[in-house]
């Protein structure tokens, strides 16, 4: 028996949250002394191999057979489930991605096994895989188990730490037979459309969010707008003009309250919350947010909270570990300020 360990890739290269996946999955290796094995789909790339053998895995399962060349549910999930039902592994982990939440689930479901996901942390006792996640907003653990022959499990972004690499750690290569024809596949994949110069949501370290407080603005509006186009406006340049400087000079992502998105101030993508992104980075920096318990879900695991507010009474001070309370437009620019000073 062995631990499997879903490697994803995109544009050829491998999706951060894959090494933290490995990480989750030698633990579960260590606690039944088993190996951990890399499936790496559509991809035959020498470099993401001996990565993966450096960071843990014994053996490369590799099927490049040009079906996997982009991701579809129904050939990733079909190879996935005939691995499973023919190697029986201990666990299956991918990172809590949304194509590793679909194709975890789907193969699951396809083998008949329980799936543990978006798991925070992770141990084996008496033999059990035993699995925690967020529960109720975030305030609570709540612990599972599956009691099948194997587990699916994914794990949140940012909950493990990355797999160490060891260049003297070597493995074998296996290839194995590919998915069915392309024929067979009810889909087809056309196009992919990215943003460009912007950093992901759920890999930054740090995050620097806006709120509905972005619309206090203090910048004029041009002329033609009044009412509500202005305070939109206003609110699109303040995180243009006053959040983005602070996030460049971090290194940051920027995010929204679910308030600043539905108000139209900035794209749903940039959502953290409960029906947004669910983030852990080292640094949360809220600008302008409240700290409603639907925001909460999505950030309350966020190593160090750093809050700044008009009203001290708001929510988010209970969370935050360093709260200022005053008017993000003139607090932001000073620390910007303070921090090009230090770090440029």
């Amino acid at each position: 028996m062995s631990v499997f360990v879903w490697i994803e890739t995109f544009s050829g290269q491998v999706v951060p949250g894959s090494w933290e996946a490995l990480s989750a999955a030698r633990i579960l290796a260590k606690g039944d002394d088993l190996d951990v094995v890399a499936l790496l789909f559509g991809t035959d790339d020498h470099a993401i191999i001996e990565d993966s053998h450096q960071r843990g895995a014994a053996t490369c399962l590799v099927c490049s057979d040009e079906t996997l060349l982009d991701y579809r549910l129904e050939t990733y999930s079909t190879l996935l489930g005939e691995l499973v039902k023919s190697r029986r592994p201990r666990a299956v982990v991918s990172a809590a991605t949304n194509r590793g939440r679909e194709l975890l689930a789907s193969a699951a479901g396809d083998t008949e096994s329980g799936l543990l996901s978006d798991v925070i942390d992770l141990r084996v006792e008496e033999g059990m895989i035993i699995g925690a996640r967020a529960a109720y907003a975030g305030k609570v653990l709540m612990e599972m188990t599956a009691n099948t022959n194997t587990a699916f499990v994914t794990v949140r972004g940012r909950a493990f730490p990355a797999a160490p690499r060891d260049d003297q750690r070597q493995g074998t290569i296996e290839r194995v037979a590919p998915a069915p024809s392309s024929d067979a596949m009810p889909t087809e994949v056309l196009d992919f459309k990215s943003e460009s110069g912007t950093i992901s949501l759920a890999d930054a370290a740090i995050i620097v969010s806006g709120g509905r407080g972005m619309a206090s603005n203090p910048a004029e509006a041009p002329e033609n707008l009044d009412g509500e186009e202005a305070t939109i406006w206003k609110a699109k340049h303040g995180f243009a003009n006053t959040l983005s400087p602070l996030a460049e000079i971090l290194g940051a992502a920027i995010g929204a309250s679910r308030a600043a998105v539905d108000a139209g101030y900035i794209p749903y993508e940039h959502q953290v919350g409960q029906t947004g992104k669910v983030v852990t980075p080292d640094l949360y920096i809220a600008c302008g947010i409240s700290g409603a318990i639907q925001h909460q879900a999505g950030m309350r695991n966020s190593k160090i909270i750093v809050a700044i507010n008009k009203d001290a009474d708001a929510p988010i001070f209970k969370l935050a570990r360093y709260g200022i309370v005053g008017d993000l437009y003139e607090i932001v620019p000073a620390l910007t300020a303070a921090l090009n000073k230090q770090l440029r």
